[in-house]
């Protein structure tokens, strides 16, 4: 799918790249031999499992891998050996001529700037502009990504601003030197579906606005079929496979490559259609899990502006063993609604009820003792997981504070929860940052199960996570759920894991629900413009299918 002109000379190569990092004082290889390049005008696909060396070889590009780290081989970008570069020399050309996009933005931003502040640090480290014009220019470039009312949003915190809001500031920094090779590193990861659908149109639109060559690192296959022109398949810092993109998807060489295309959830006519729990209701008013009556969110104003409400009356129940799959763009208030459950965000009406106790009238130990009824799964595992603990810490943690169990029977939790989200259980004494971003998740969703909980609030559990690894959690989520029988808020922005792990579904636009009913029927026959502009915007994994799909969302999107 090439969208600029693109050159038959390559503006970065990597030829024979090996990257080894010092572990416990002896070097430890992490890719091998790597290969590839890419042309101007050209989007190069790298995909593979976490932990497969994609990241790496990219990061590599910039030197941004840290000093317990070798690399070797050779990385041409115009001409020029940038591993023969010093420091003063690479930071000319990092940001400026070859820019990356990160995969984490709330972790990438820093979070005591506004975004304002970081993106005319950005122009001002490559450009001397005077101040105003600096601001002037970021501005333009917010207006450019998307985000809406920029003026306002130039000076707002990381925080204050949505998944997808975050990673179009972080894409607004990327491009503000017009560079003329741009990394994304799973540019799409965590963001819902519409949202997705407009990053890589803006990400297309952008690479032929500026002519720029792109490596983009994904997991998503649909974003691959949407975005790439050659896809190159990675599996344990090696390249098995490297093919046009239409060729890939139809004709597979690799029996890896063929293993991440069927591991691909797929929409498919149905839902989860399970018949309803026997004691369970049906009806308003009968016994529930979870049940959310008339919540509303307002976040307060600060230096005399005025708040902001993100959820507007919703009420929704769940019952004992069902799923319900929340979904809708960022900040519709999906994650709002779900930390107001657990306590982390406060609910400014409204009543929130679990196991038929209204928790928030809660208070002090008797919420303590209850908190370990529910659990959460959130949505950023680089920001979620406390970088002094060893992930077996992190995961034993909430089994120490309830007093689950003695301590050797805790250790054996840690190690069998380790294995249920293939983990090696030998990582017990690894730190988050030494794990990839799909591995982080996978600790976040067993520190999530170590208590066994009633209710679990997954915010996007498995976005983060390879198709394969993936397919392998939602079997593990299905074998769970049937074990335990716990109740499940799905927020997702896959729409091929809703359906397939959802009982019933309920869409949000701007914090009010527009929609819900059984999966079926709301996915397959949605009723609201909103709706089907959502399934139209989900990526499927066959570039001619993809590429229809996505005439017909920009037409519904205009």
């Amino acid at each position: 799918m090439t969208t600029g002109t693109t050159s038959s000379d390559p503006i970065l190569s990597v030829e024979g790249l090996s990257v080894d990092f010092r572990i416990a004082g002896a070097w430890t290889p992490a890719v091998k031999h790597v290969s590839f390049s890419v042309a101007k005008g050209e989007v190069v696909a790298l995909v593979g499992e976490s932990g497969s060396g994609k990241s790496v070889s990219s990061m590599s590009v910039l030197g941004l891998l840290g000093p317990e780290s070798r690399r070797r081989g050779s990385i041409q970008f115009d001409g020029t050996e940038l591993l023969d570069l010093d420091a003063e020399a690479l930071r000319a050309i990092r940001g400026k001529r070859i820019a990356m996009i990160f995969q984490e933005p709330m972790t990438a931003l820093n979070p005591v700037y506004t975004i304002g502040e970081q993106i005319i640090e950005a122009i001002q480290c490559h450009e001397p502009l005077p101040a105003a014009e600096a601001r002037t220019r970021t501005l333009e470039l917010l207006t450019t990504v998307g985000i809406p009312e920029p003026e306002r949003r130039i000076d707002s915190y990381p925080h204050q601003l949505s998944g997808g809001q975050r990673q179009r500031a972080m894409i607004a920094m990327a491009v503000s030197g017009s560079p003329e090779v741009i990394i994304a590193d799973e540019p799409t990861t965590a963001l819902d579906v519409t949202v997705q659908a407009e990053i890589l149109e803006l990400l297309r639109r952008l690479q032929k606005d500026l002519n720029s060559a792109v490596v983009i690192i994904t997991h998503d296959m649909g974003v691959v079929a949407d975005l790439a022109d050659r896809v190159v398949v990675m599996r344990r810092g090696e390249v098995v496979e490297e093919a046009p993109v239409a060729r890939l998807f139809s004709d597979p060489q690799h029996e890896y490559t063929r293993k991440l295309l069927a591991a691909v959830p797929r929409r498919q006519a149905g839902g989860r259609t399970e018949p309803t729990p026997a004691g369970t209701a049906t009806g308003p008013g009968g016994a529930a899990t979870l049940r959310v009556t008339d919540l509303e969110v307002e976040y307060p104003g600060r230096l005399g502006r005025k708040g902001f409400k993100a959820v507007h009356g919703v009420s929704l129940a769940i019952e004992k063993g069902r799923v319900l799959g929340l979904v809708g763009e960022s900040g519709s208030g999906k994650s709002t609604i779900g930390r107001a459950i657990v306590g982390l965000a406060r609910a400014s009406a409204g009543s929130v009820e679990i196991c038929g106790t209204e928790v928030t009238r809660l208070k002090g130990r008797a919420l303590r003792d209850f908190r370990r009824t529910y659990s959460m799964v959130f949505q950023d595992p680089g920001s979620s997981l406390n970088p002094r603990l060893s992930i077996g810490d992190s995961i034993a943690a909430p089994m120490i504070v309830n007093r689950f169990a003695d301590r050797p029977a805790i250790r054996r939790r840690v190690l069998d929860l380790l294995d249920q989200v293939e983990l090696p259980t030998g990582w017990t004494d690894r730190f988050p940052h030494e794990l990839s971003g799909g591995q982080r998740q996978r600790v976040g969703i067993a520190r999530a199960l170590a208590l066994e909980p009633e209710l679990l609030i997954a915010d996007e559990p498995t976005s983060a996570l390879d198709v394969s690894v993936q397919a392998t959690v939602l079997r593990l989520f299905q074998e769970l759920q049937d074990r335990l029988g716990f109740s499940c808020l799905f927020i997702s922005h896959d729409l091929g894991v809703v359906e397939l792990l959802a009982h019933e579904v309920a869409v949000l636009q701007h914090g009010r629900l527009v929609e819900q009913g059984p999966a079926r029927e709301v996915l397959n026959s949605p009723q609201t413009d909103y709706t089907r502009r959502l399934v139209a915007a989900a990526p499927v994994p066959d570039p001619s299918e993809q590429a229809e799909r996505r005439r017909l969302w920009q037409v519904m999107a205009r």
